[in-house]
Order: C-alpha cells, then structure tokens, then sequence
C-alpha cells in the first residue's frame, strides 16, 4: 500500500533561511532589563519570535499588554492559556514612560485575548495610544488587537484614539482556520477589518498570516483576496514555527522564492505594501512597512 507524505519531525531541522543569532547583545540587555523594571510584557518574548535579537538591537520591541495569559487556545501560539488576573490601570502609563525613555518614534502594541472582559481591554489598548501621544508626541502608534468578540463600540474606542495602523491578524485560511484557531472566526475577522473602514475610512488597516499549517497556496491567495475585498491596506505573511510538542505541526516549509510569489501576488491585488518572507511577522519592522506605504496611503486628518 502506498505511503502518504510524512509528516515533519516535532522539531524539525530548520533551513538555513531561518536560521538566526542567538540575542544577546548590550542593546537587547538594556531592553530586558527596562521590561522586566516596568513588569511590562512583550510578545517578542511571550510568542518566541525568531527577529527579538535584530528587533531589540535596532531599539524596536512589540509592547503586550493587558497581561501575559490569553483566555484562547490558538493551536500556533505560545502565549500561555488560562484566567487571567484582573486588570493592570496603569498599565498605559507605565508604557508610555518605557517609550518616552527608549525614544521610540514608532511603537506597536499587541495583547493577549481578553474575552472575560466587557469591552476585550479596547479601554486599556485607547489609553496606552493616549498616554504615548501625551509623552511621546512624535511617536506614531500602530496596535495589533484582537477581534473584541465582535464588539464595535470597543472597535470603534481604539480607532477613536488615533493609532497610525490598526492590524487585525486573519493568521489562516478559511478551510483550516477552525482548527487553528478554533475560538475565532474567519469571517469576523474580515468583518471588524471592514468595520474600521466604516468608522473612520482614513484607517490605515493591516493583517497577517502565517504558513506552513495546513494550508494550499491557493487557498493563502484566496484568503488574501479576501482581505483586498475589505479594503485591508497593508500585509505580511510569515512561517509558521512550531514552539512545543503541543502545537500544531508544522505542515511544510515554504522556500524563500515561495514567499516572494506572494508578495507580487499581492502587490498585484493592490496591497499598498506587502512584507513576504520566512522570518516576517506581524510587527517586523513595521515602521518601515508602514513608511513604504505612506505615500500610497490616504492623508489623515490631524
């Protein structure tokens, strides 16, 4: 009887396109340090991002708040599961004080998944933007949220306080979304990326997914298709890597040519600009992701 295709080892050997230093630097120190000073989170750490090294050397780190425990379960994802333990208020003054004091002129901020809360934490995400305007006046804000359960209002906090991106990550496509990230939904994705577009049209939007878990390549373009479809603005498209025996495993290696492919693609698509490649992330330097596009971008209002 014939043999199907093997499935990758749990730790498979990586190619030498993904292949990275060990962090260690003055720079990254400095940075550990300040973090753990403010008890700040980053998901630089909390996700095992391959780029923290290069990341922290350039001074550029992707801020988690709202603690360190999601109440989801992503299948790809190691931020730890769990209940979390009330709410830090303040939290976005703390932050913003580690971004006046790293001189940060672009700062991303992403969260864990809040669900035991009214709003998703939109109150926290709004005033971390606030209080870094209020510090850092020169410093453009891009967040990473979550989909707020479907609620708009919570949406519509966060847009109101003037972030410079609003990303929302789809991560999958359609077809293999409910078994990555099963307490999601594919569609409301979409959705809450096209409701930014209603709130406030001069919203810069950007999403992201990650490769390498099951999906065909036509169903990445397919699901990039679906973005341009809700007027989503900016992209990036990474591998997926396994962090434990407990995640999900990992389908295949996309080759560095593979991801270039899909960039065009997407260019083509009008994508206003699309960061491809095996180490990308969603916050991989996302300032000059989002500078690149600037001049193909709306103007918004002051």
């Amino acid at each position: 009887m014939a043999q199907g295709p093997e499935k990758l080892e749990i730790r498979p050997r990586l190619p030498e396109w993904l292949k990275v230093k060990m962090p260690g630097s003055p720079r990254y120190l400095e940075l550990q340090n300040l973090m753990k000073g403010q008890q700040l989170h980053t998901v630089c750490e909390e996700a095992h991002c391959p780029n923290i090294g290069e990341c922290w050397d350039r001074g550029t780190a992707t801020f988690m708040i709202l603690g360190d425990i999601c109440t989801r379960a992503c299948r790809y994802c190691a931020v730890t599961t769990g209940r979390p333990n009330g709410l830090d208020l303040q939290e976005p003054r703390r932050l913003a004080e580690v971004v006046r004091t790293m001189g940060l002129r672009y700062c991303v901020i992403t969260s864990v998944n809040r669900d035991d809360l009214p709003d998703g934490g939109a109150h926290i995400f709004a005033s971390c933007i606030t209080k870094i305007k209020e510090t850092s006046p020169g410093c453009r804000v891009e967040v990473l949220i979550p989909d707020f359960a479907g609620s708009w209002p919570a949406l519509k906090r966060v847009i109101e306080s003037g972030p410079a991106v609003l990303n929302h990550n789809i991560e999958s496509t359609v077809r293999i979304f409910p078994k990555v990230r099963p307490k999601g939904d594919y569609q409301l994705s979409l959705e809450l990326l096209a409701k930014s577009k209603d709130i406030n049209p001069a919203t810069v939007t950007k999403s992201g997914i990650i490769v390498g878990m099951g999906e065909t390549t036509d169903e990445v373009l397919e699901t990039m298709s679906d973005l341009r479809k809700v007027d989503c603005d900016l992209l990036t498209i990474g591998q997926y890597l396994r962090p434990s025996s407990k995640h999900l495993a990992i389908d295949r290696f996309y080759r560095p040519e593979e991801f270039e492919e899909l960039r065009k693609a997407g260019e083509a698509m009008g994508f206003k600009h699309v960061a491809s490649g095996p180490l990308v992330r969603s916050s991989y330097h996302a300032d000059e992701q989002h500078d690149a596009a600037a001049a193909r971008l709306p103007v918004q209002p002051v």
